[in-house]
């Protein structure tokens, strides 16, 4: 391991620790309460006049230090607050100066004493003992302030995003923002949970591993099971397995878990990410919209108190019912162009082509109405907004409308012009799905990414009967992304897949 010069000093006075029998990694701590424990009791018994004396034994990181001849003060700082520890010589003695020759900022600490009100009037712990719980050998990126016109500015001392992301541990140290971006985000997936709970839903695991992967439009990683000599894909969606529960008798089902995309990284969207998906039995699409306007607005107000919210430029209100716009007609609107008068690829190609708009060649019909959607629609959807009745070729597991065959009962959600939420009334008929998934076969090259094998175990389970079910698929990252007003994706993902960088980078 190679160690900077600032790095050495700090070995060595592991090493010094070491010779004078203390050990830098104690195995043990006794801490009697946490940081906000310690400093609400001694509150309380302010607040009531007690006189009697609040001591606690707390342990954190070192954040600061300061030192003026007979005293010491450093704030530590743990999972629930920070503290100042106030160090006198008149307490510690010898240990007073063992602090000042041994321990530094990043340090973890642990300290015995009183709490108290300096005359400041920060609450401090007056300490009559401290050890070292574990050394830091590198220091943490250190804050810089300057002056802007006046005015005092502090810069975190980690404040370059590739570094922050490849460092998400120093990043979360030195940032306490980051760190509440992650609580949010917890907090958003535990009212998801819970909402689903209280509405009866089952919380179940299927496949990471799976011999056929299906369910979403998307390109699987292949991994190999050696003892099996059988390849295998990581997951692109849950969708097929927990439909296989409803046939079981499992009414109501929800999974909150990875999925793994073998496709472009862009800020929003990551190879590996988050996604919830339900599936309730006597559902259709509309039911899921009213369902999913009041989930979403629950999480809202669970993780953040509030369902007006921002993101970026654009403010919106969860609280509000969504827009409801209709495929076709917003692209009317918006283009001058009705698809369903054109139903074969050249004719709809023909017909943009005729409007200025510039088709790639090899593009099917439904891929030529998702470039519409994505070019004149996607970008005007601000406000929460549903976007319904998809043309079947783009959705061949959600049911076809009575009145119309060639459109499908399904749905997208969007916010501030950006994809949510994915929501059908589930396709349950097995001979029009296997139609569905052999025209597939044949409208879709070799090397197409959104071509997926057939998955002839789940026809098999559908065989049985599965009962008239709506379902819904949401990524985590892109909720968190807009409640917390993030614009990347790397910010809500603690450890975001990133591009490799050779040794002399890392070292820079």
């Amino acid at each position: 391991m190679d160690f900077n010069e600032l790095e050495k000093v700090r070995v060595q006075k592991i090493q010094k620790l070491k010779e004078l029998g203390i050990p830098a990694y104690p195995t043990r701590s006794y801490i009697s309460s946490t940081i906000k424990e310690s400093c609400e009791a001694f509150e309380k018994a302010e607040s009531t006049g007690s006189d009697q004396p609040i001591e606690v034994t707390i342990a954190g990181r070192m954040r600061s230090l300061r030192i003026m001849g007979k005293l010491a003060f450093t704030h530590i700082e743990d999972g629930t607050g920070r503290i100042q520890l106030f160090l006198r010589v008149n307490e510690l003695g010898d240990q007073l100066q063992f602090f000042k020759d041994y321990f530094d900022i990043g340090d973890f600490v642990e300290a015995h004493g009183t709490v108290i009100r300096t005359r400041s009037g920060e609450i401090s712990l007056q300490t009559t003992s401290i050890r070292m719980l574990a050394k830091a050998i590198s220091p943490l990126p250190a804050a810089k302030e300057e002056v802007v016109d006046g005015v005092t500015v502090k810069h975190t001392g980690l404040s370059d995003p590739e570094i922050r992301y490849r460092q998400r541990y120093a990043d979360l140290v030195v940032n306490p923002e980051v760190r509440n971006i992650f609580r949010t985000r917890s907090k958003i997936v535990s009212a998801l949970r819970e909402f689903l709970d209280s509405h009866d839903f089952l919380e179940v695991e299927t496949p990471v591993l799976q011999p056929i992967y299906g369910g979403a439009a998307a390109r699987p990683f292949i991994t190999h099971h050696n003892q099996l000599h059988q390849d295998l894909y990581l997951r692109i969606s849950f969708e097929l397995y927990l439909k296989r529960l409803l046939v079981g008798g499992l009414d109501r089902v929800y999974e909150i878990g990875r999925d793994f995309r073998n496709e472009g990284v862009s800020y929003k969207h990551n190879p590996e990410f988050t996604q919830l998906e339900f599936y309730c039995a006597y559902f259709d699409y509309l039911k899921v919209m009213d369902f999913t306007e009041q989930m979403i607005r629950y999480a809202a107000e669970k993780a953040l108190g509030t369902t007006k919210l921002k993101y970026g430029d654009v403010e919106f209100d969860l609280a509000k019912p969504w827009n409801r716009v209709n495929m076709r007609e917003g692209i009317l609107e918006k283009t001058g162009i009705d698809f369903e008068k054109y139903p074969t690829t050249e004719s709809l190609a023909a017909a943009m082509n005729e409007k200025g708009i510039q088709t790639k060649p090899g593009l099917q019909r439904g891929k030529l109405i998702n470039q519409l959607v994505s070019d004149f629609l996607e970008p005007t959807f601000l406000q929460p907004t549903f976007l319904y009745d998809y043309p079947w070729e783009v959705s061949p597991l959600a049911k076809r409308k009575p009145e119309n065959p060639l459109i499908t009962e399904r749905f997208e959600g969007f916010i501030a012009g950006m994809e949510l939420c994915n929501a059908f009334t589930e396709l349950n008929d097995p001979i029009d799905q296997e139609a569905r998934f052999l025209e597939m076969g044949r409208t879709y090259a070799e090397d197409d990414e959104e071509r997926n094998p057939i998955d002839e175990d789940y026809l098999r389970a559908m065989r049985y009967g599965m009962p008239p079910c709506g379902g819904f698929g949401m990524g985590i990252d892109r909720l968190t992304m807009l409640l917390t007003n993030q614009s990347t994706i790397r910010e809500v993902i603690l450890f975001p897949h990133l591009r490799e960088r050779d040794k002399d980078q890392e070292d820079n």
